[in-house]
């Protein structure tokens, strides 16, 4: 099975690579701000180059965007990609809730029904 493109299915392909430890802890990271790929690697016993493919899945998936500030090539999130994301899981998360209040009201009417 290939991997579709970013431009084909954009939530999937965020969501490939959401499903990596490292990657999410790249985002988690970025979160704080802007970094280049060094300060990325500290925290990992991974190498400069299997860093750099985790970074080419987060850039292509529109997670993060890279810059070039003189020699430096700092990485930054995309908010706007994270934020189409949310907005997604946020519907069923409201469908959910929906249905589990809708069962604790079922189970509240339940009881005092019994004797």
């Amino acid at each position: 099975m290939e991997m579709q493109t970013a431009n084909s299915d954009p939530m999937g392909s965020a969501f490939f690579a959401l499903s990596d430890p490292t990657r999410r802890a790249m985002l988690a990271r970025l979160a704080q701000g802007e970094a280049t790929v060094s300060e990325l690697m500290a925290p990992f016993a991974l190498s400069q180059p299997t860093i750099s493919k985790h970074l080419k899945v987060l850039e292509k998936a529109g997670l993060i965007v890279g810059g070039r500030d003189a020699q430096r090539r700092p990485r930054r999130l995309a908010p706007e990609a994270l934020k189409d994301i949310s907005e997604w899981i946020e519907r069923f998360r409201n469908q959910w809730e929906g249905r589990l209040n809708n069962l604790d009201a079922h189970l509240a009417a339940q009881r005092q029904k019994e004797p």
